[in-house]
């Protein structure tokens, strides 16, 4: 999602308080998975064709990081706007630059306002108005559906909000069609490949437990707030029980085929499904170990949580990439695969020698 659980954030000023309103950190993890969309689309056409632009390929690119960063940095200023009441009393949050005071509420809200419209006409300018149809898709569900209804009323919110996080693979696909290929009267038709709505179901059930994981030890700070966040309203066992139901439909997804076959071929789709299905066993075994009656670190952090709020960074991150290098080549993704089952015994063993 736009806003994910973070960190406690530096105070700052100036025009670096503006560049804080967005989130930046935020913006990365959005645009990485946006611009490996254009990167898998591209490489499956290369396949079939044998004709890759790379020069058009590294301009769409461009387009989608400044056409991204404007829309879903706008989204977050709205956002920071909007939470002008609560973000004073959240240790992770009062030194944002609407509550320190950096920022005034009303620049915030322009602020906000104006790079979104703008992000919005870069990408009807500089790619079609399907991928612009789905960056305003996202502003409006973040802001008006999440933050001005979801956050406040149900403990949901991250679940049903998170469908904003999810669109940039959508966005990044769409704006690698050329224009002639696509109608904005039927924005949900992507070239007719499922690949950019799955890679939007992964991000979709990888954001509850990926924010639970934090939620766990932080929830004191939003029941104080009002916040109805799943660990304080329904409790620490049914907020584990459904990161776990989250982290098996992960794994489940697997199975789906996600490669066009005509273009990776049989191993290639296999390699891929093998990959994403490691991970996803990794991954949901990091769910298992989480222990809420751990002892609190130093840092007032549930350790077991904060190491699957880690690894669930390390996941997504593996998946996109892998799915990068599955569209390139099959060799390439042969050898992924061997590396992430290295890397994951390495993991594990460490993890053991420390416990």
């Amino acid at each position: 999602m736009y806003g994910g659980c973070s960190v406690s954030e530096p105070e700052t000023r100036g025009i670096r308080a503006y560049v804080a309103l967005m989130k930046p950190r935020v913006l990365i993890l959005l645009q990485i998975t946006a611009l490996c969309a254009v990167l898998i689309h591209d490489a499956l056409q290369w396949r079939i064709s044998g004709e890759w632009d790379i020069l058009r390929t590294g301009q769409v690119m461009f387009a989608v990081v400044i056409g991204g960063t404007l829309t879903a940095g706008g989204a977050n200023s709205i956002n920071m706007w909007y939470d002008r009441d609560i973000d004073p009393e959240m240790s992770r949050t009062d030194r944002r630059p609407v509550p320190s005071g950096a920022v005034s509420p009303n620049n915030a809200l322009w602020f906000g306002i104006s790079i979104s419209i703008l992000g919005v006409a870069w990408f009807i300018a500089m790619t079609n108005a399907v991928a612009a149809f789905w960056s305003g898709f996202s502003i409006l569900f973040y802001v008006l559906i999440y933050t001005m209804w979801l956050k406040r009323t149900s403990t949901q919110n991250i679940v049903i909000g998170g469908i904003a996080g999810a669109t940039p693979p959508l966005i990044g696909w769409a704006a690698a069609i050329p224009a002639n290929e696509l109608s904005i009267s039927n924005p949900f038709f992507l070239g007719g490949d499922p690949l950019p709505w799955l890679m939007f179901a992964l991000i979709f059930l990888w954001t509850p437990p990926h924010f639970w994981a934090l939620a766990l030890y932080r929830s004191t700070e939003y029941q104080k707030v009002g916040v109805p966040m799943m660990p304080w309203v329904k409790g620490a066992d049914r907020t584990l029980l459904e990161m776990k139901i989250y982290g098996l439909l992960l794994i489940a997804i697997a199975a789906i085929p996600w490669m066009d076959i005509e273009a990776v071929g049989t191993e290639g789709a296999v390699t891929w499904t093998a990959i994403a299905m490691v991970l996803g066993i990794w991954y949901f075994r990091s769910l298992l170990r989480i222990d809420v009656s751990e002892e609190i670190d130093q840092k007032g952090r549930i350790p077991s949580a904060a190491r699957s709020f880690r690894t669930s960074l390390y996941y997504l991150a593996l998946m996109f990439i892998g799915l990068v290098v599955s569209s390139l080549n099959t060799i390439a993704s042969l050898i992924f695969l061997v590396l992430t089952c290295v890397m994951i015994f390495r993991n594990e063993g460490f993890s053991k020698q420390k416990n």
